[in-house]
C-alpha cells in the first residue's frame, strides 16, 4: 500500500428536486384544485474519520464524489424522496481545505467524527403551496436549488506521541524496529525511509505510546530539499521529539553540527517545532569502545550546551532502549492531561502500521 498524505478531490452535493404543477382530477370532483407536491432535498457530502484507514491513496484514483439528487415532486401532494447523504471515509488526522480559497474547513481527529463539506440543495415547492383565496388554480412552482460544489485539498497528518528525527542513516528506522512491531525498511545506505512509519511501543497491557519515523532531514529541507519538507508536517501533532544522532559518525563528521543542522531546518519550517520538548538519543554506541563513546558524548553535549535528557543507545543491539522507552512513557503519563500540541499551520492506531511502497 502506497503512502499518500495529500490529495485534491471534488465533492458535489445533490440538487434539490423541483416542485410539481398538478391538479386533482377525479370522477365526480370537477373542481379538485392544485395538488402538486414539493421536491426532495439533495443529499449532502460528509467526510467521516475512519481509524481503519492510514493513507489517502484511494483518492488518487477516485477524485469525484457526488451525493444523490432529490426526487421531483409528484401529483396528489406527494413529496419527492430526499437524496441520500454521501459519507466519504478518510483517515483520522485528515485536515480539509477549500482548494479555491485556502480556507481551513476542519480537522478530523477522532474516529467517527463527521465534517459537512458540501450541503445539499433545498427542495422546490409544488403548486399546492401557492393556492389561496384569490389564486385557486396556481400554475407556478419552484425548481430545487443546486447543491454545493467544492474542490477540496485533503492533508493527512499522522497522530503520534513521539516523533523521530535526524539525518539520513542516523538509525531512526532501526530504533523503531527495535522498540515496536513496525518493520520499516533498513539498509546500510541513506534514504531507505521514503515515507513515514508508525509503531506502537507497548510496555505493558495498559501502557503504550505511538512513535512516528519520518524520512531523514537534510540541509535545505525547509526549502524543499530532499523529502524533509514533505514530511516535516507529520511532527506537528507529536508531544515529544526524539532526536537520533549517529555518535559513531566517520572522522570529519561533526555530530554537534548534525544536531544544529536539524535545529535550523525545524526553525525554518515552523517555529512551533523547535519549541517542542526534544530529547537526544546518541545511537550506535556499540560500534565504539566505551571510553571513546563517553568521550564523544561529552564533547557533543559540551558543544551544544545541552540541558535536556540524553540517552546512549544502540538501536541495532537494543542497548539502552528499555530505559529510553520507560522514560518516554513516564514523561507522557505526566503530559496526558496537558493540552494537545499547537499547530501554527493552520487516538493513534491500535495496531502497528508500516505502509508498503
Amino acid at each position: 500500500m502506497k503512502f499518500v498524505d495529500e490529495v485534491s478531490i471534488r465533492v458535489e452535493a445533490g440538487d434539490g428536486g423541483s416542485g410539481c404543477v398538478s391538479f386533482r382530477r377525479e370522477k365526480y370532483i370537477p373542481k379538485g384544485g392544485p395538488d402538486g407536491g414539493d421536491g426532495g432535498d439533495g443529499g449532502s457530502v460528509y467526510l467521516v474519520a475512519d481509524s481503519n484507514l492510514n493513507t489517502l491513496v484511494d483518492f488518487r484514483y477516485d477524485r469525484r464524489h457526488r451525493a444523490e439528487r432529490g426526487q421531483n415532486g409528484m401529483g396528489r401532494e406527494r413529496r419527492g424522496r430526499s437524496g441520500k447523504d454521501l459519507l466519504v471515509r478518510v483517515p483520522v488526522g485528515t485536515r480539509v481545505f477549500d482548494e479555491a480559497t485556502g480556507e481551513a474547513l476542519g480537522d478530523l481527529l477522532e474516529s467517527g467524527e463527521r465534517l459537512l463539506v458540501a450541503r445539499g440543495g433545498f427542495h422546490g415547492l409544488g403548486n399546492t403551496r401557492y393556492k389561496s383565496s384569490v389564486n385557486r388554480a396556481p400554475r407556478q412552482s419552484t425548481p430545487g436549488t443546486p447543491g454545493e460544489r467544492r474542490e477540496l485539498r485533503l492533508e493527512l497528518i499522522l497522530l503520534a506521541d513521539v516523533g523521530l528525527l535526524g539525518l539520513p542513516n542516523a538509525g531512526k528506522s532501526s530504533l523503531i524496529r527495535c522498540i515496536s512491531s513496525a518493520r520499516p525498511r533498513v539498509a546500510d545506505y541513506p534514504f531507505t525511509t521514503l515515507y513515514p512509519n508508525l509503531g506502537v511501543v507497548r510496555l505493558s497491557r495498559d501502557h503504550s505510546f505511538v512513535v512516528a519515523d519520518i524520512p531523514g532531514i537534510i540541509e535545505g529541507a525547509a526549502e524543499g530539499a530532499g523529502l524533509g519538507l514533505h514530511f516535516l508536517k507529520h511532527l506537528a501533532r507529536t508531544r515529544l521529539l526524539l532526536h537520533v544522532v549517529d555518535l559513531a559518525a566517520c572522522e570529519g563528521q561533526d555530530p554537534a553540527e548534525a544536531v544544529r543542522q536539524i535545529e535550523r531546518e525545524l526553525a525554518a519550517y515552523d517555529d512551533a517545532l523547535i519549541e517542542k520538548p526534544r530529547w537526544l538519543a546518541l545511537n550506535k554506541v556499540d560500534l565504539l569502545e566505551p571510553v571513546e563513546a563517553e568521550r564523544r558524548a561529552e564533547a557533543l553535549l559540551a558543544a551544544l550546551a545541552w540541558q535536556g535528557p540524553v540517552f546512549r543507545i544502540s538501536a541495532l543491539a537494543g542497548n539502552g532502549t528499555a530505559e529510553l522507552t520507560a522514560a518516554i512513557m513516564a514523561w507522557l503519563e505526566t503530559q496526558r492531561g496537558a493540552p494537545a500540541p499547537a499547530e501554527s499551520h493552520d487516538e493513534p492506531a491500535e495496531t502497528p502500521w508500516h505502509p508498503l511502497a
